[in-house]
């Protein structure tokens, strides 16, 4: 039987309760110590790790610490500090213009919406969510990564691989003042139970509200 749109909501709800309960200091995993570093470490993040990020960008922001001096840097210096996340040329291509295209059209300002900051070269809106959200906790809406994605195809409360269909979907099941833990909490999950190639079902807190649950 089909679940209702409500029953969904519901299930959810509890879902996002527990992992609250489980999770109580599921945070943003990227380093950062302005929204300027947060913005450039999440493009950096595309088809890479928070961890590897996580070493590279404190000899980036070293050198290069804000937008000024960014889109001044040599691209080959920055393609050479950023090579071990891969797709390094893009990359580095696409923060140094970010990092230009700040200065020229926003006066070094982040704009604080997700249109305006998706024109922004390498900004997509998984980056602009995951700006707004943990910066200036501006819940714009959902940050969907591959544990978001992969979970919640598990958990039948999507059925689509589909980044932002499955944001869409999860805007009205998911209270607003929840979008930005949300990812987190579903992160932090991914990453200690919901393990994509050896789930701890049996462990698991919220096992009972999910139907590809193996332990049942």
């Amino acid at each position: 039987m089909r679940e209702s749109k409500e029953k969904k909501k519901d299930r959810l709800h509890s879902i996002i309760g527990l992992l609250k309960k489980n999770y109580p200091h599921a945070e943003c995993a990227l380093q950062h110590s302005t929204p300027f570093q947060l913005l450039i470490a999440t493009i950096l993040s595309a088809q890479c790790t928070d961890a590897r990020v996580n070493m590279v960008t404190p000899v980036l922001f070293k050198e290069y610490p804000d937008e000024k001096s960014l889109a001044a840097a040599p691209i080959e210096h920055i393609e050479k500090i950023i090579h071990s996340t891969g797709f390094f040329k893009a990359k580095a291509k696409n923060i140094k213009a970010c990092s230009e295209q700040l200065i020229n059209r926003y006066n070094g300002l982040l704009p604080l919406t997700i249109e305006e900051l998706t024109t922004l070269p390498g900004v997509g809106r998984k980056t602009a969510n995951v700006l707004l959200g943990n910066a200036f906790g501006i819940n714009a809406g959902i940050t969907v990564d591959t544990h978001v994605t992969r979970i919640m195809n598990l958990l039948k409360i999507v059925k689509t691989t589909d980044a932002v269909k499955i944001e869409m979907e999860l805007l009205p099941l998911v209270q607003q003042h929840d979008w930005t833990i949300f990812t987190h909490l579903i992160i932090e999950h991914g990453r200690e139970v919901c393990i994509a190639r050896r789930p701890k079902c049996s462990e698991c807190a919220i096992a009972k509200y999910c139907p590809s649950n193996s332990s049942i």
